[in-house]
């Protein structure tokens, strides 16, 4: 006999404690069972087996295992295509309705309908909510209804619209005797998903206080700890939005103006998906790129003869992580120095960074580029030397991640900055 039960879909939300669309599951009534699915349209396309952003995934998954068997129920985790899963899953529960909260990039909207549509053919009710986000979709909005494209109004409407209610969190423990008694579901391993344990280690979700309260101040120093590093946690939701943005209320503006800009590319990317392939503005797409393969492969490697440049880029090579000020510097030069298209650095942060997230990646890109909305303006062109005289200027960063520089084995830099400032500024000018 089939066991009756709702399922709960996770997906970006990895955690059982305030998480809306479980807590609306549990909330319910009906017997609860949790779901994921190692996404192999997804899967397929990393180009590590040993992928540290998978890895993770699975030892979260592992910890959500454990806890809910320490309550008596448990999670089915399944690998494939989310279509075919879900017909499996109907065929062998007595589904009463399922539960998930939304995502917002394109092939998650397109997955979600094409399974909302499945599980309505079989008369079974889903319910989509807001959690990775405290304002999604149209919930931020100019007076004329049309979506901000420059962040300080969105800014400025966000913190207008926010009340106490966004940022309390959902008491999912209450309800814990709602989840489906059922033990033994299989649990596949790494080596059967086709990876292996990466050696990068991922940040822990403690932070100190004191980064918070000091990261206005201590921010921009890539050598010092004064960024919170949760960027992964915040992407695969093993904490709670809600919980971060109480903290940055209460603690640092800036801190929370981070997770306003990242909420503003969200809903950038809501409003306008073109933004995944090619230029926010569309003119941009007729810049003449230079794309010299051999230039960025000494980008990739940290090669250019540029030390600020090289120790970011070898920062995110070896942890899987860059500190935010070397980032942008480091696509800037790729952009406007190297005269590479933006699209090419955006796939390899995209392939590297633990906390890659769709609509920040490319926001942000788009954002030096001069492409994108709320854009830098095209003639801005970061100086390698300057940046590093301010925010690196004892050379610590940079010694930490280039051993060879001040030695003979160090490169000389790949390209002069003043004539790369003036073809930079040509190139763009002509379109």
């Amino acid at each position: 006999m089939k066991k009756k039960c709702s399922i709960f879909w996770l997906r970006r939300d990895l955690r059982l404690e305030d998480n809306h669309g479980l807590y609306m599951a549990l909330k319910s009534g009906e017997p609860v069972l949790c779901l994921f699915i190692f996404d192999s349209k997804i899967l397929d396309k990393l180009n590590d087996n040993d992928d540290a952003r998978l890895g993770f995934i699975h030892s979260s998954l592992k910890i959500l295992k454990d806890e809910l068997n320490s309550i008596g129920s448990d999670i089915l985790v399944e690998h494939g295509d989310p279509t075919e899963i879900w017909k499996k899953v109907i065929s062998k529960f007595d589904l009463q309705s399922v539960y998930f909260n939304e995502d917002y990039e394109p092939y998650a909207i397109l997955r979600d309908k094409q399974i909302q549509a499945l599980l309505k053919k079989q008369g079974v009710e889903s319910y989509g909510f807001k959690d990775q986000v405290i304002f999604a979709k149209n919930d931020i909005l100019k007076n004329d209804g049309k979506p901000y494209t420059v962040y300080t109004p969105y800014k400025r409407k966000w913190l207008e619209n926010l009340t106490p209610k966004d940022l309390a969190s959902f008491n999912n423990k209450k309800y814990f005797d709602n989840f489906l008694k059922i033990n033994n579901l299989s649990f596949p391993s790494l080596k059967k998903l086709g990876f292996v344990k990466s050696s990068i280690s991922i940040p822990s979700t403690k932070v100190k206080k004191a980064i918070i309260q000091n990261y206005d101040k201590r921010r921009d120093i890539p050598s010092v700890d004064g960024t919170s590093l949760l960027g992964i946690h915040l992407r695969f939701g093993t904490v709670s939005v809600r919980k971060l943005a109480q903290k940055g209320y209460e603690l640092n503006d800036t801190w929370l103006s981070e997770l306003i800009w990242r909420e503003f590319f969200m809903q950038i990317l809501w409003h306008f998906p073109h933004v995944v392939k090619g230029a926010f503005r569309d003119k941009y797409n007729k810049i003449k790129w230079k794309n010299d393969k051999k230039e960025f492969e000494k980008w990739c490697q940290g090669k250019t003869g540029y030390p600020l440049v090289d120790a970011g880029m070898r920062e995110l090579n070896q942890t899987g992580h860059m500190h935010n000020r070397v980032r942008m510097l480091a696509a800037s030069f790729l952009v406007k120095h190297l005269l590479i298209d933006w699209r090419w650095g955006e796939r390899y942060f995209a392939s590297k960074l633990l906390d890659f997230d769709l609509s920040s990646n490319n926001g942000n890109w788009q954002w030096v580029a001069g492409t994108g909305c709320d854009a830098a303006p095209y003639f801005r062109v970061f100086n390698p030397e300057t940046q590093q005289k301010k925010f690196d200027p004892d050379y610590n960063y940079i010694k930490k991640w280039v051993p060879e520089f001040e030695t003979d084995d160090y490169p000389s830099p790949i390209v002069d900055h003043k004539m790369a400032y003036h073809r930079a500024l040509a190139a763009y000018k002509t379109i």
